[in-house]
């Protein structure tokens, strides 16, 4: 996959460039392309990125994240709604900042919160079912084996590895623990005090790559590397009762009410499950604030095993069985991307399927199956 790194010496050029090539992409073709998108426009919007910068000296994991070594990192843009633009901005910030070296990935977030308060102490102890700080990882961009971090305001991890998707039939494995994890919190004001007001609580988190290796394939990135990840923050509405934080019920049922979710990169709907749909992470050994993120191309083109993927399990929901072709599907067999022709092809059986797209130029395939994997083919593989 090509990664492009554009440093800001370009940028004014390709800026200049902009409106002649919005321009030209919206051809009559990519038009009707566009109709095949409808009814799943929350599912593809464009992700988040961020472009991490390489440091020669790692952070003290000790929570506090004004030392100056944090300095040269950028903050993300504000946490939204996981559903994105079909909910209101949430109420309180939350932003992240990311280094990494060639041990490790690091984190830090800052969470704002006028009551920071946590219970749960032990370690894989359900920690979402208070207010968290979450972060999703998926080295190798396969939407399989990937890894979940969570902790609270007492620095308590809960961390596990997922081998699919729940919606695909995947098992999470909570037994796994992150070897060489190192976290720490700081809370700015009292924990667990619900008679003043705080300004919130930060994490630090280094993640030595070591311990994200799924099936023992490489991941320790270098420049270019692009990985997805995703962060999210539970928050509960509480009440203060008898100077404690009670979360609040739903008075009809005497249930808790749902939590909020709020993300860095909008999932589109509530479940964090869609790897899919995360953000983008490019590593760069360039100074960060030269290099802009561009989409690859191979990530344009899986945009269309997702829809072919959304559109089979909607079949298969009404009918038991998955479409045989692209156009029960109301699908072509291909589809210009930046005036590139891909053509697209689906293999199916009642129960299995596989989509594969290439565009003529390349010889990489890439292929989506009934449980969401993505990966690429080379020329020797392709099925005929």
């Amino acid at each position: 996959m090509k990664i492009h790194i554009i440093t800001s010496s370009l940028l004014k050029s390709r800026r200049k460039m902009m409106a002649f090539t919005v321009f030209a992409i919206l051809t009559p073709w990519q038009l009707k392309a566009q109709d095949v998108f409808k009814g799943l426009e929350n599912l593809f919007t464009v992700p988040e990125s961020y472009v991490v910068k390489h440091t020669g000296k790692a952070p003290v994991i000790d929570g506090d994240i004004d030392e100056q070594i944090w300095q040269q990192a950028k903050w993300t843009n504000d946490f939204v709604d996981i559903e994105g633009s079909l909910k209101p901005k949430p109420p309180l910030q939350t932003n992240v900042k990311m280094l990494w070296d060639d041990s490790c990935l690091y984190i830090a977030a800052r969470i704002y919160d006028p009551h920071v308060w946590a219970k749960l102490k032990n370690h894989d102890e359900v920690v979402y079912r208070e207010n968290d700080f979450e972060l999703f990882v998926d080295p190798l961009n396969t939407g399989h084996q990937y890894y979940e971090i969570e902790v609270n305001a007492l620095n308590t991890i809960f961390d596990l590895f997922l081998t699919k998707p729940y919606r695909n039939g995947g098992a999470a494995i909570s037994g796994w623990d992150a070897p060489g994890l190192r976290s720490a919190v700081k809370v700015q004001g009292t924990l667990n005090n619900a008679g003043d007001k705080d300004k919130g609580w930060t994490v630090e988190l280094a993640i030595p790559y070591k311990a994200i290796n799924p099936g023992f394939r490489r991941t320790v990135p270098k420049n270019g590397t692009l990985w997805r990840i995703n962060f999210s923050r539970v928050e509960y509405d509480t009440s203060i009762q008898n100077g404690q934080y009670i979360k609040v019920k739903d008075e009809a049922s005497g249930r808790d009410l749902p939590e909020h979710n709020w993300v860095w990169s909008a999932q589109g709907l509530i479940n964090m499950h869609y790897p899919e749909r995360w953000g983008y992470l490019l590593f760069s050994d360039h100074e960060a604030d030269d290099v802009v993120f561009e989409m690859p191309y191979a990530e344009l083109q899986k945009k269309y095993l997702w829809l072919i993927y959304y559109r089979q399990k909607e079949w298969y929901r009404q009918n038991h069985s998955y479409a045989q072709s692209l156009k029960e599907l109301g699908l072509e067999s291909g589809y210009s991307i930046l005036k590139k022709f891909n053509n697209l092809q689906l293999e199916a059986t009642k129960h299995q399927f596989m989509a594969l797209i290439n565009d003529e130029e390349n010889k990489i395939t890439y292929t989506i199956n009934q449980d969401g994997f993505v990966e690429p083919l080379t020329t020797n593989h392709q099925t005929p």
